[in-house]
């Protein structure tokens, strides 16, 4: 039998503050297939972000293991790229500089990942012409839109080839237009590239939209998976269309059917 591609096996997390400990993750165990694109939903405070921080290597599990083609992952690396809600990019560098500083870092060594000054160029320029930011590749942070940060964020994640592409509410603060386009962007990209994605977000209607399938965390603390739900729309997906598919609003309706129930939880305990 194969081994999974993607694997959180019985991930625990507890913080510690003094004598005090919150445990925030309790058994997570989950498979993800290669290519496909997972996204995580459920209410503030229930761990998403620390479960994705765990993938990324940027927090240690305190129990439990996350497994990468078998291999465990225990520390960041370029094999999993972050695009973070806000779009973490340098001022002082140029739209173009952005791109370049993570390929420079992940392939300007001289061993077999390793590319020429050219090479690494037109891999800068195929990676902003994927996200339609070309055209602006001498501009500065400042002189573009939220949106287009956003666009500039992802081509520096695809831009390092990686394994699994991690989003943390990457269209969260933009409006309601931009996160449109930039939705079908990720949608076009995915179909083309074929990476396996992890997402988190709040938004139900995205969340259905863009997934192979959606995993619906419990409430914190000591949250854990609550339910996982299959997305079975075919691609490629159109949103005017969804609007009216039945199996969409099925979907839909499942998601909101579990979070409204988590909502009611803490109120019927304190009654």
């Amino acid at each position: 039998m194969d081994k999974p591609y993607l694997k959180f096996e019985q991930v625990g997390m507890s913080f510690r503050r003094g004598e005090m400990a919150t445990e925030v993750l309790r058994d997570v165990s989950l498979t993800i297939a290669r290519g496909e694109f997972v996204s995580l939903i459920g209410h503030s405070g229930c761990g998403k972000s620390t479960l994705l921080n765990i993938l990324g290597g940027l927090l240690r599990s305190t129990a439990g293991e996350v497994f990468l083609e078998g291999q465990v992952v225990d520390a960041p690396g370029p094999e999993r790229a972050i695009v973070f809600q806000n779009h973490s990019l340098l001022p002082w560098l140029t739209v173009y500089g952005n791109v370049a500083i993570a390929v420079d870092k992940v392939f300007g060594g001289s061993g077999p990942s390793g590319k020429s000054k050219a090479e690494r160029h037109d891999w800068v320029m195929h990676n902003l012409e994927l996200v339609q930011m070309a055209q602006a590749k001498d501009k500065r942070p400042h002189e573009v839109s939220g949106g287009m940060k956003q666009r500039v964020g992802i081509a520096r994640a695809l831009a390092m080839q990686p394994k699994v592409l991690l989003m943390d509410e990457p269209f969260g603060a933009l409006d309601a237009l931009t996160r449109a386009h930039l939705q079908d962007s990720v949608m076009e990209i995915h179909a083309r590239l074929g990476n396996t994605v992890m997402m988190i977000t709040h938004d139900v209607d995205e969340a259905v939209l863009l997934s192979d399938r959606v995993v619906m965390m419990t409430n914190g603390p000591s949250a854990t998976i609550g339910e996982v739900l299959e997305i079975d729309l075919a691609r490629p997906r159109r949103r005017l269309e969804l609007a009216v598919d039945p199996e969409y609003a099925r979907c839909r309706a499942a998601v909101l059917e579990f979070l409204y129930a988590r909502h009611r939880v803490p109120a019927r305990a304190a009654a």
